[in-house]
């Protein structure tokens, strides 16, 4: 039986990959602070302490710091302590093990260009403290000869952020959006644990992963109000003024150490420019999409 160590178990990403490996016959090792939903709990601090991985046969690395914190405050030294110190320690744990490293789409250069990324877009310039620091982790993961995951925007049962963010910014039956309607890319969990757990054996190095086709901005978060039971329209924010407005809450929040502001340029980048990936490099070595946003909302309308 394959024993696989999954860290961050507790969490999102984590959680889903740790109870499919059991579903599918894996012994499960939960590397992390708290238990995961299956398996035997590993405790571990990413921000401070190399793993045990004795007797793993593959790593998945979901731990992260996750957040869009203004930049330069304390919370981006958290992020660095886990994104990137604590991958140094995984790696050293790992000693040979292969390595299934999740990463972000947040590594990309922001801005536009963006309606077809393959894995050799430059990894720069990023603009908030996640980015930075998955682009710097992930370097040590790829030096080390690691598979790579890079996912967008990451949706499904359990998400503690995606949606959550989005249903949380409708007031009085309005939300408001930066720009017009652009295609994206997203990510379904499934999709994204389907790829954790077939990717030890590929060659090492970056794969996007995301949904079988991207989708147009404004319809998907339609799709996704309705399956959530929320009645809203959507508006329109001029991208200018969006990104000025901003510009303008990140600077607020800067005197406070541990706020985070409603509205900051990275989520501007993220929602008014088109961001496409091209998972064909994924799909070479047999990955297969299966599963969709309105996926998604047909399991929560029918539930």
């Amino acid at each position: 039986m394959t024993t696989i160590a999954v860290t961050g178990a507790s969490g999102f990403c984590g959680s889903h990959v740790a109870a499919t490996a059991a579903a599918r016959g894996a012994d499960v090792l939960c590397v992390g602070r708290r238990p995961g939903p299956v398996g035997r709990h590993v405790p571990w601090d990413a921000a401070r302490e190399v793993p045990d991985l004795s007797g793993a046969d593959l790593v998945v690395h979901c731990a992260a710091a996750v957040g869009d914190p203004v930049p330069g405050r304390p919370a981006e030294a958290a992020m660095h302590a886990v994104n990137v110190d604590g991958t140094a320690r995984l790696l050293e744990a790992a000693a040979g093990r292969p390595v299934v490293w999740v990463s972000s789409a947040s590594v990309y250069a922001p801005g536009p260009g963006r309606t077809r990324i393959t894995e050799d877009r430059p990894v720069r310039g990023h603009l908030n403290a996640y980015g930075r620091t998955k682009a710097a982790g992930e370097r040590l993961a790829l030096a080390a000869g690691a598979v790579v995951l890079r996912p967008r925007a990451v949706y499904g049962a359990g998400d503690p952020h995606l949606v959550p963010r989005l249903l949380s910014r409708v007031r009085r039956g309005l939300l408001m959006l930066p720009g017009p309607s652009v295609r994206l890319s997203l990510t379904a969990v499934e999709n994204l644990t389907d790829a954790c757990l077939m990717a030890a054996g590929w060659p090492p190095g970056a794969y996007n992963i995301a949904d079988p086709a991207p989708y147009e901005r404004d319809e998907a978060v339609r799709t996704v109000l309705r399956a959530h039971g929320v009645r809203a329209r959507l508006g329109h924010i001029p991208l200018p003024l969006a990104w000025a407005v901003a510009g303008a809450a990140q600077t607020l929040a800067r005197p406070r150490p541990l706020a985070q502001p409603r509205l900051t340029r990275y989520a501007v980048d993220q929602l008014a420019h088109s961001v496409v990936l091209d998972v064909s490099r994924a799909e070479a070595q047999g990955w297969v999409a299966g599963r969709t946003l309105e996926d998604y909302a047909t399991a929560l309308l029918s539930g």
